[in-house]
């Protein structure tokens, strides 16, 4: 893989120059030995993965899985946008205060807590990130069965969400609880 050397170039320069999770680019070499036809594009693999790293990176493997099939659920579903990418970034947004022409998530209005909560988006363990870029590609290409019994919805266990009274819980994956809708 890569040298020691190289990993720690990397994490500082990134760590002074952040990126934000949307321009991660997925390489060649991580989809190489896949079916092309399969793989939607690298970009929409780069949102998922950054999707699943800031949601679950620290859950088991079925966790991680969850999240990726939460949000491609939400990509099939009418109420939601029809890419990835559209999914993981979908929020209230406003004009920056920095630069009015550039619009940022307005704090705590979005589908996913990571990427409107305040704190800077970037990927840290890229060891953790590269397993997850293949975890993400391995779900896109159907390598696993929704093991949320079609959930669009979940949240953590430790809190209680006004909104979850009104869903129907499918299942408990970790430290995350899933629901479908309750209509």
């Amino acid at each position: 893989m890569y040298s020691w050397f190289l990993t720690a170039v990397v994490t500082v320069s990134l760590c002074m120059i952040p990126v934000p999770a949307s321009d991660y680019i997925i390489e060649d070499r991580d989809i190489h030995h896949y079916d092309p036809v399969k793989v939607i594009d690298k970009q929409e693999i780069a949102c998922l993965a950054v999707n699943i790293y800031h949601e679950a990176r620290g859950e088991s493997k079925d966790g991680q899985i969850a999240v990726a099939f939460v949000t491609l659920n939400r990509v099939k579903s009418n109420s939601y946008p029809d890419t990835i990418c559209g999914v993981v970034y979908q929020g209230y947004h406003k004009p920056s205060w920095r630069d009015e022409t550039k619009m940022v998530p307005i704090r705590h209005r979005c589908q996913f807590s990571w990427y409107c909560d305040g704190k800077p988006d970037m990927v840290l363990d890229f060891e953790i990130y590269e397993e997850i870029i293949l975890l993400a590609i391995d779900v896109m290409v159907n390598r696993y069965e929704d093991n949320t019994e079609g959930s669009l919805f979940y949240h953590a266990d430790y809190v209680e969400p006004h909104w979850a009274q009104h869903m129907a819980k499918t299942v408990k994956i970790d430290n995350h609880i899933f629901y479908t809708a309750s209509y």
